[in-house]
């Protein structure tokens, strides 16, 4: 499994911005790498998915044109980039990686999880 460990949640008015930062461990050589997020009383739904093998990205459409996801293999590092935010996107927040996600925005297809920054947004 891989070791994940978050950081950069917090609280941010309307039309603020934040990024998310999440440092992992790992042996393998690809991994797909992903955020996650939940809400109080909902389901765990997927954000945003990279590919670490060659980059490619995936994002739910409620965030599309917002958010941005990257990663450092080297510093084995995945960000969360947000701008815009709304007050729907208030949550926790969860970094997740997987040796291969067939499906990237599915949390079943994921075995390692972090513990989770919150994300608060505010009128």
């Amino acid at each position: 499994q891989v070791q994940l460990v978050e950081s950069g949640g917090g609280s941010v008015q309307t039309g603020g911005s934040l990024r998310l930062s999440c440092g992992y461990t790992s042996t393998r050589a690809t991994l797909t790498l992903a955020w996650f997020r939940q809400s109080p009383g909902k389901d765990r739904e997927g954000v945003a998915a990279i590919r670490s093998a060659n980059g490619r990205t995936y994002y739910a459409d409620s965030v599309k044109g917002r958010f941005t996801i990257s990663h450092d293999d080297a510093e084995k590092t995945l960000w969360l980039q947000m701008n815009n935010l709304n007050r729907e996107d208030t949550a926790t927040y969860y970094c997740a990686a997987a040796p291969m996600a067939y499906v990237p925005l599915r949390p079943g297809e994921y075995d390692s999880w972090g513990q989770g920054a919150q994300v608060t947004v505010s009128s």
